[in-house]
């Protein structure tokens, strides 16, 4: 039995679950996300939390159960709380701006980089160096801050480049002057 998949998932007060057929929808305060679940998982409503069961002991079934629970228990984090990503740059005249939903980088190419956010994703700028993430998908939020971070990924010599906020950079040495 997976360890993840056996915990039930709590619904806190003010998100309503609906199931529908193989479609979980979970509505919040922070809006609504749907998702489609796999044939191989049960998913029930029960005394106020997400049980999350496989219908046998196949392969199949025994891999998407964590993984059908984690998804889920996303879910109603996101549409409760939401989450946030944080984002350093670090550059000489390297800066970021936001304008509606655009994005605009100044990264030390020849011109500045427009990156256009998905919806349901809201961008906030700190100090023109730091960019804050914020949205109720987990999965679009991660992808998002990883496509920005690989528009200039962190360089180990000098450490100039787009960073997580928790990230550590390994740094390299460079090279040794002739005596």
């Amino acid at each position: 039995m997976s360890r993840v998949g056996k915990n039930p998932v709590p619904i806190p007060k003010g998100v309503d679950v609906k199931l529908d057929g193989a479609t979980i929808t979970v509505k919040g305060p922070k809006g609504t996300l749907s998702r489609q679940l796999p044939k191989e998982i049960d998913v029930a409503v029960e005394e106020g939390r997400i049980v999350v069961r496989r219908k046998d002991d196949a392969r199949q079934s025994r891999a998407l159960h964590g993984l059908v629970r984690a998804l889920v228990s996303n879910m109603v984090v996101g549409v409760s709380q939401g989450f946030t990503k944080v984002l350093e740059i670090h550059g000489v005249g390297y800066r970021a701006d936001v304008n509606n939903n655009v994005l605009n980088l100044t990264l030390g190419y020849s011109h500045p980089i427009n990156y256009t956010l998905p919806q349901g994703i809201q961008a906030t700028v700190e100090k023109q160096n730091v960019i804050r993430l914020e949205g109720i998908d987990r999965e679009l939020l991660g992808q998002t801050a990883a496509n920005i971070r690989g528009l200039r990924p962190v360089e180990p010599y000098k450490g100039k480049g787009i960073r997580y906020a928790d990230e550590q950079v390994r740094r390299k040495a460079g090279k040794t002057g002739k005596k």
